[in-house]
């Protein structure tokens, strides 16, 4: 023996003293060691205040569906026979005149002339509207603006019911061009109402179905 005495907590059993101070006999813990680190990105947690949207979330096709592109020429054409209803109203004059003529006797040339200028005007202000609201209609239609469906819905339904009774008031391309318009509005509103271009309305006012 050298009579050296060794420090605590290095001989033997020492480890099992439980009178031993505060870490003697265990290596000094880390503190960074005791976290681990994270094993990916933080989740998204999604749009704030209406923001974009979150992931996974459906986007709007960035092109409309077939039956609302095929809708939207359709109403073109529906503008077009609106304008060649004009310029047949014009074409009408002479025919109107002489009807209003033969209805009333008793008025005079000016005021059959009157009556005729009044009568292909109103015709020409309805037929110039009505190209316009083709054309609007097909606009918004094939934007997916769900209320352009809506309102085309009631012009269209309109448009039916008031070409229906108009059937018998004349013949030839004047009862051509009415067939046409009710047989154009009818298929129009089949497309516009097929689960494509409802599923496009959805998606475009981020509507979830």
């Amino acid at each position: 023996m050298s009579g050296t005495t060794p420090p605590p907590g290095t001989g033997p059993g020492e480890d099992d003293n439980p009178y031993a101070q505060s870490g003697q006999g265990r290596p000094p813990e880390q503190p960074w060691a005791s976290t681990p680190p994270p094993s990916g990105p933080p989740a998204w947690s999604g749009p704030v205040d209406g923001g974009a949207s979150a992931w996974g979330d459906p986007t709007p096709p960035s092109e409309p569906p077939q039956t609302l592109r095929r809708a939207a020429v359709l109403m073109y054409v529906g503008a077009g026979l609106s304008v060649l209803g004009v310029l047949l109203t014009f074409l009408a004059r002479d025919a109107i005149r002489d009807a209003i003529a033969d209805s009333d006797s008793g008025l005079s040339a000016d005021d059959v002339d009157a009556a005729a200028n009044l009568t292909v005007g109103v015709g020409v202000v309805v037929g110039l509207l009505g190209a316009a609201l083709w054309l609007w209609m097909a606009y918004a239609n094939k934007a997916g603006k769900s209320w352009a469906r809506v309102v085309a819905t009631v012009l269209g339904g309109l448009n039916i019911l008031f070409t229906l009774f108009s059937l018998s008031g004349g013949g030839g391309l004047n009862l051509i061009i009415n067939v046409l318009t009710i047989a154009l509005a009818g298929y129009i509103l089949y497309l516009l109402y097929r689960p494509e271009s409802s599923a496009y309305y959805a998606a475009v006012s981020g509507k979830r179905r």
